[in-house]
Formats: C-alpha cells, structure tokens, sequence
C-alpha cells in the first residue's frame, strides 16, 4: 500500500509546486480569455492591451503582497515535508473555491456581457502568471542558498 510520504515535499519544493499551479491557473484564464475575445472582438488589440494592463495593475497593487504572503509562509511553516495541498492556506482555498463558481456561472449566465468577461479573465489570469513567476525565483534564489 503507498503511504502519504508521496503527497509531501520539501517546503523548498512546495514553492515549485505553488509556481505550477498559479502558473495553470492564470495560463488557462489567459487562454480561455484570449480565445473568445480573438474569435469574438471586433476591437481584439484594445481588449488585449486593455486586460494586459489592468493584469499587471492588479499585480502590482494586490498580487505582489498577495504572493509574498504565502512565499513567507510555505518559507516558515513549521513542518519540514508539507502535503502538496500546503501552498494555500485554508482561507485562500475558499477564497478560490467562490472565485472558480463566480467564474463559470457568470459565463454561463446569457445576460452577462461576454467581451467584458473574458477581457477580465485575462485581466485576472496575468497577475496569477506573473505571481508564478515570483514563486519560482523564490524556489530558485533558495537552491542557490
């Protein structure tokens, strides 16, 4: 029978494993955001530009303190060998849970406008992607270390 030692890391690779998994979240926003809105937009490079900027915008003001936050804590959690599920905290998984059952019933809601939907998709998938990018030079400025 396995055990649960294969559902650990080292919280050193628990930083790999956040960067992966923000990583597949804003990359799949982004690209589901940039499929409609390519197949869909008669004003396709404002609605890109447009969402671009507002990601990075919400990057700057909320994602960098947002991703430092859990840097710090998976960095000093107590445990040596944390479960894969570790790089969110309770609140933060809650937090995802309503965000993913706002995101899929407000594309599913037919009075919704769509072109504002999608661009904020991307918008939202951005500062997850670059929030990656901060998990993974953590993971990596720790090998080095």
């Amino acid at each position: 029978m396995i055990g649960k030692s294969w559902m650990t890391v080292s919280k050193h690779n628990l930083l790999l494993v956040a960067g992966a998994v923000w990583a597949f979240a804003g990359s799949m926003l982004i690209a589901k955001g940039v499929a409609y809105i390519v197949e869909h937009s008669n004003r396709l490079y404002l609605q890109l530009g447009a969402a671009t900027l507002f990601g990075v915008a919400f990057f700057l003001l909320l994602f960098t303190r947002i991703s430092s936050k859990h840097i710090s804590r998976i960095s000093t959690m107590e445990v040596s060998r944390p479960t894969v599920f570790a790089f969110f905290s309770l609140r933060s998984y809650i937090m995802m849970g309503v965000m993913i059952t706002l995101g899929v019933t407000l594309r599913n809601l037919s009075f919704v406008n769509k072109d504002g939907l999608f661009t904020f998709y991307i918008s939202m998938g951005v500062p997850l992607l670059l929030s990656a990018f901060r998990f993974w030079r953590a993971w990596i400025n720790r090998q080095k270390a």
